[in-house]
């Protein structure tokens, strides 16, 4: 009788573990040989100085681990500006994202905001998941400025763009998904099967640059914002290391944060008379267009001498910044000294803040990179660079055709281990 019970709970053994494909499944991509993936992660509004106060051991050890610089964001130091570079090579006055607000005579009635999709703005430069869509290459995006727009295509009036180039997985960007979220969607992205896992993937973090904005680069919400990402590369690193997914991790940031104040306001409207302009932008810079029948007296008065502010009609504006020949930049520019406010009138209250816009080559505008990974050399630490240097890398690591290493800032080049 104990003969028969025995055997009939190998039986019954025998027969669930046929019935069980996950257990197998999770099996299998364990003992899966997976190639390297390149993650390309945006830390919004991370200055390098913010891995030195000792409140985020992840990014701290990848730091350590692998490749640490600063970089020198492009002009203006916005966010959807640079992130764009990041993926095309490109600087704003090039790649046509000059601004997070822009218009354009080719569409009068529909600024852009930071919400738009309509190719007609993204369409002057290819990001780097559409060459590799174009090649072969799986992609995949969680949030990343541009990757919900069908790159190539045209906004139709009614239904979806059809003849655009998406990521092959993509989400819509939402502040209403949680950080845990972002980083368990990449990670579900990754336990797929071979043939529908992507290889190069974006993921994107607001919640760092929300805190400098709202408290200032030294807050408290700052320091709590970089404990909660830090968690979350955590998580990730985690995630990977489960089921044995090797992978090149890229941390960038698109600027950095500088401190703003009441006490530090340009009040236009003690500088010009407002009649004499139409005010496209202003905070961190500011953007004019003159009123009509006004050009000559508009010039005369935004150009002239000002305190803590230097403007300039858009031609003029110093050869350093790489900015003002595009159609869509307005046509007169002022930039503050760095942290300090151009705003409409002056604000009765007192306040305290963050914003960056400013001069790319100011210290607190600086943002971060950070790469670790198998194709990277353990603790190096590269000069300053420019950000127009990280998509000709992010190149050569998904193997483009055309990519190598002859396209990389030197800079870059010494970061590489000797058998990448």
């Amino acid at each position: 009788m104990k003969k028969l019970v025995i055997a009939l709970a190998l039986a019954t053994a025998t027969t669930l573990a046929a019935c069980a494909p996950q257990v197998e499944s999770v099996s299998a991509v364990q003992a899966e040989q997976r190639e390297p993936v390149t993650i390309l992660v945006s830390i919004d509004g991370f200055h390098p100085d913010y891995l030195d106060r000792g409140i985020t051991p992840t990014l701290s050890a990848l730091a350590d681990g692998g490749v640490r610089a600063a970089m020198r964001p492009s002009f203006p130091t916005k966010t959807f500006p640079n992130h764009w570079t990041l993926v095309t090579g490109l600087v704003p006055d090039k790649h046509g994202i000059t601004a997070n607000r822009m218009e354009d005579q080719g569409k009068p009635e529909e600024p852009f905001t930071m919400a738009t999709v309509d190719p007609y703005w993204w369409n002057q430069a290819k990001p780097v998941w559409v060459e590799a869509e174009e090649a072969g290459i799986r992609s995949a995006a969680m949030f990343w400025p541009g990757s919900a727009v069908p790159w190539g295509g045209t906004a139709v009036r009614y239904g979806p763009v059809t003849d655009g180039i998406l990521p092959s997985d993509w989400q819509q960007f939402s502040m209403q998904v949680s950080n845990t979220q972002r980083v368990n969607s990449v990670l579900d992205w990754l336990r797929r099967p071979a043939d529908i896992r992507p290889e190069f993937l974006t993921l994107y973090f607001d919640t760092v640059d929300s805190a400098g904005h709202d408290g200032g680069p030294e807050s408290e919400e700052v320091n709590e914002a970089l404990r909660d990402v830090d968690a979350h590369i955590a998580m990730l690193v985690e995630g990977l290391e489960e089921f044995g997914q090797p992978a090149n991790l890229v941390i960038v940031s698109d600027h950095g944060m500088a401190a703003t104040s009441s006490e530090r306001v340009i009040a236009l409207d003690e500088v010009v008379d407002s009649s004499l302009y139409r005010l496209i932008e202003a905070g961190a810079y500011a953007t004019f267009e003159p009123a009509e029948g006004k050009s000559r007296e508009f010039r005369e008065a935004i150009l002239a001498k000002h305190d803590h502010m230097t403007c300039w009609a858009k031609q003029d504006i110093p050869a350093r910044y790489e900015y003002g020949t595009h159609d869509r930049i307005p046509p007169y520019f002022c930039l503050p000294e760095t942290g300090w406010t151009i705003s409409r009138s002056r604000s009765s209250g007192s306040w305290t803040g963050g914003n960056h816009g400013y001069d790319p080559f100011a210290p607190e505008m600086q943002a971060i990179f950070i790469a670790s990974g198998p194709a990277f050399r353990s603790g190096a630490t590269t000069p300053v660079f420019q950000n127009t240097a990280v998509a000709p890398l992010l190149r050569h690591l998904i193997g483009l055709p055309g990519a190598s290493r002859t396209t990389l800032d030197s800079n870059l080049l010494d970061a590489l281990s000797t058998s990448d």
